[in-house]
């Protein structure tokens, strides 16, 4: 499916294509930490899949718990998360912020990671798969 976004001042703006397969929530504590609640939908959008049509996003680099490092890319204006990705020369996967897709409405999460990070006052979010790590 075909997609479009932006961060919430404008001064980013990108394309995508995406499977609608691959919108999910993940409840890990970085995820919580970053959005500022508790958990984050993201969508995984495939290496050559990705454009930036507008400005540059701000890099912050996080190493996760598995030593990993990520490109966290945000808006240096308004603060908006953009997505996320690898650190290395590898083709890249962006794990777009699903809250800057203006289809959003149209993509529904079909999985959740991290479940054992969920909040335990969040109700049942039903997804057709989930997993306790990634």
């Amino acid at each position: 499916m075909k997609i479009d976004g932006r961060c919430h001042c404008g001064a980013i703006e990108y394309e995508a294509e995406l499977d609608p397969d691959l919108v999910g929530i993940c409840h890990c504590s970085d995820c919580q930490s970053m959005s500022g609640t508790a958990f984050r939908t993201i969508g995984v959008v495939k290496p050559g899949d990705f454009h930036l049509l507008k400005g540059k996003p701000t890099i912050y680099i996080k190493i996760g718990d598995s030593g990993n490092r990520r490109q966290q890319a945000f808006c240096g204006n308004c603060g908006s998360g953009i997505y996320a990705t690898s650190d290395d020369d590898a083709p890249k996967t962006h794990n777009i912020r699903m809250g800057t897709v203006s289809q959003r409405d149209q993509l529904p999460p079909q999985f959740q990671i991290w479940c054992r990070s969920a909040q335990p006052w969040l109700p049942e979010i039903h997804t057709p798969k989930k997993s306790e790590k990634q």
